[in-house]
């Protein structure tokens, strides 16, 4: 069955494409939730108009994610842990320890969002990626100091 998704679906596609799903799945999930309708002459006209929203609502959405990512790149986060002798941690810095010290300088992030290409797990400066929008990653500065 075709059917006209009126809003995004992960792995299935955006607003206003048409898909070809199951009968089922579009029968018993997609059209009683309207995030689709069944692709009909009617609807497909309607599709046009769907899909242009979208794309506006995803640049809006987008230009604000770029925003954010700017005024993201302007902080700085300290986080201090402890050390042995030989001036390693015990263990890594955690993302609940990045986030908690990214929310004290006033940016709100979910831990999916953050964008890490490996453990914290030495002393130093690093730069921490945040998924703000599909298209735009914004990056802040955390330093690892010792206590």
């Amino acid at each position: 069955m075709e059917v006209i998704l009126s809003h995004d679906v992960a792995n299935l596609g955006k607003a206003g494409e048409v898909v070809k799903v199951k009968d089922g799945f579009a029968r018993n999930y997609l059209i009683p939730r309207q995030v689709a309708m069944a692709a009909t002459k009617e609807n497909l006209k309607n599709a046009a108009k769907v899909k242009a929203k979208a794309v506006e609502l995803y640049e809006v959405k987008r230009k604000a994610a770029e925003a954010e990512a700017e005024k993201l790149g302007k902080i700085s986060c300290t986080i201090t842990v402890e050390v042995n002798d030989q001036e390693k941690l015990y263990g890594a810095v955690s993302e609940t320890d990045i986030l908690n010290a990214l929310e004290q300088e006033g940016f709100k992030a979910g831990r999916h969002d953050l964008v890490l290409e490996k453990p914290v797990s030495e002393l130093g400066i690093f730069e921490i990626g945040v998924k703000l929008h599909p298209d735009v990653t914004g990056k802040f500065r955390l330093w690892v100091t010792k206590k």
